[in-house]
């Protein structure tokens, strides 16, 4: 056990960083926040000043308000099912002021090294915009600056000489795109917005995927995809995927008719792409699918079909790397892995008083389980919890039994089934007397009006 005072440190103050400090303050545990950004959200904070990855100017959320929300703050009722980056920025802050983690954060300030002296033991290095230095001892750290901030650029023959950018550097469209040919490379989430948006205002907009996947609409029969998604999270994992990858089939028809790979894996066996307009925007020929890419020379760009196209402007939508800038290499590095070594996705086998909080890719929403990784983090520290003995054993395990047959690769290194992760971390709280109880979503409950500051009582 740890004989000094406890003072754990957490680094980011995004949705993950925001609910570890918040637990932290509710068992009564002395927390300090860091955060370069000068407002709580992290890539939720448009145009944000520092290096992170931000929102773009149309972004909304991926999955349902009733399946983001942090299951003890709701979102506003007047919230959309989908609600805009500015909502759910402000959904943060007002999370933050709630619960007190404001008077807890120091903004505009980045954590430049962390060095593990002791097991309870953490020196930590910072400075201020203004280059001012300093450096404090925590007993803990809580490590929550994201994984979507260090872009991961892809690399092909020749060089492209117009107009490149990541989606780390995407800002919106604007006049100067019109009359423009653009390029889109990647199927992702963020290729599928890029792609859109563009094709509102350029004038060709194509789409480079190496691999086929899946595209889902946030809308089924009337419900958000995930509303629909959680009725069927109790079937056996292979009559689910029968289920849901049949009824896309059914509704999208054949991937042939819009030109687009066909995908050989079950549905979820891939971290989703959700999209309601992509599809529409391929069959009205405002996207053309294109295969992947095999060179660049000058603005020509050589596809593996044997096709050469010019483009003014090329985005790539290749994700990120995940990366620690404040550790050392040698002492972690998870960057290359094609499955990240930690129990509950936040357990590191050697280090104990270190915990990764958000570090993993649900189908899903991140933010409610980062809330369950959190309490479950601050039970450890106060002596309630205890990790299993065998800690690599207990790694392994995990490894080798995913919820679904996620594909082996970097973008699903970290990846979870929503429900049974929920389910998982659920009975981890619960072996020491804590009972979450039933999820809120769906269901009749509560709702804060943040701007008259009532409650209201919604029903979804």
């Amino acid at each position: 056990m740890n004989s000094k005072a406890t003072k754990v440190c957490v680094i980011g103050a995004g949705p993950s960083g925001l609910t570890a400090a918040k637990n932290c303050l509710q068992y009564g545990i002395d927390v300090k926040v860091f955060e370069k950004n000068n407002k709580v959200g992290g890539n939720w904070v448009f145009n944000a000043k520092t290096g992170h990855s931000s929102v773009y100017n149309n972004t909304h959320i991926i999955s349902s308000k009733v399946w983001s929300e942090y299951e003890d703050f709701p979102m506003p009722a007047d919230y959309p099912d989908y609600p805009k980056h500015d909502q759910i920025q402000q959904y943060f802050e007002s999370y933050a002021t709630h619960f007190g983690v404001m008077e807890n954060i120091s903004f505009e300030t980045t954590v430049t090294k962390v060095e593990k002296i002791s097991e309870y033991e953490w020196h930590v290095d910072y400075q201020n915009e203004q280059g001012e230095k300093s450096s404090e001892v925590f007993t803990h750290l809580m490590l929550a600056n994201g994984h979507h901030w260090k872009p991961n650029h892809p690399e092909y023959d020749g060089e492209y000489t117009g107009q490149y950018m990541h989606s780390h550097d995407f800002k919106g469209v604007d006049d100067s795109w019109k009359d423009k040919k653009v390029l889109v490379i990647g199927a992702g989430n963020s290729a599928c917005d890029v792609a859109v948006e563009s094709a509102r205002v350029a004038d060709t907009v194509s789409m480079s995927m190496r691999s086929p996947q899946w595209f889902i609409p946030k809308f089924m029969f009337g419900k958000p995809a995930d509303e629909l998604g959680t009725l069927t999270n109790r079937l056996p994992k292979k009559l689910r995927q029968l289920l849901f990858t049949g009824l896309l089939k059914l509704m999208q028809g054949s991937y042939k008719n819009y030109h687009l790979p066909v995908p050989k894996e079950l549905v979820l066996n891939q971290h989703p792409t959700l999209n309601s307009d992509l599809l529409d925007y391929i069959r009205h020929d405002r996207i053309k699918p294109r295969p992947a890419i095999q060179s660049f020379n000058g603005k020509e760009v050589s596809f593996s079909d044997g096709r050469v196209e010019t483009y003014d402007t090329v985005v790539a939508c290749t994700g990120f790397k995940m990366a620690f800038p404040f550790l050392d290499k040698a002492f972690i590095d998870f960057e290359d892995k094609n499955r990240v070594p930690l129990y509950k996705k936040m357990l590191h086998t050697e280090h104990k008083s270190l915990y990764f909080v958000g570090l993993f890719q649900p189908l899903g929403c991140i933010w409610p389980l980062a809330d369950y990784q959190a309490k479950l983090a601050c039970e450890e520290i106060i002596g309630n919890y205890q990790r299993p003995i065998n800690m690599s054993a207990a790694v392994t395990k995990e490894i080798l039994n995913p919820h679904f047959d996620f594909q082996n690769s970097a973008r699903h290194s970290t990846e979870v089934d929503y429900h049974k992760f929920r389910r998982e971390l659920k009975a981890e709280l619960k072996s020491v007397g804590v009972d979450i109880g039933q999820a809120p979503a769906g269901r009749e409950k509560h709702y804060k009006d943040f701007s008259s500051n009532t409650i209201k009582l919604q029903t979804n």
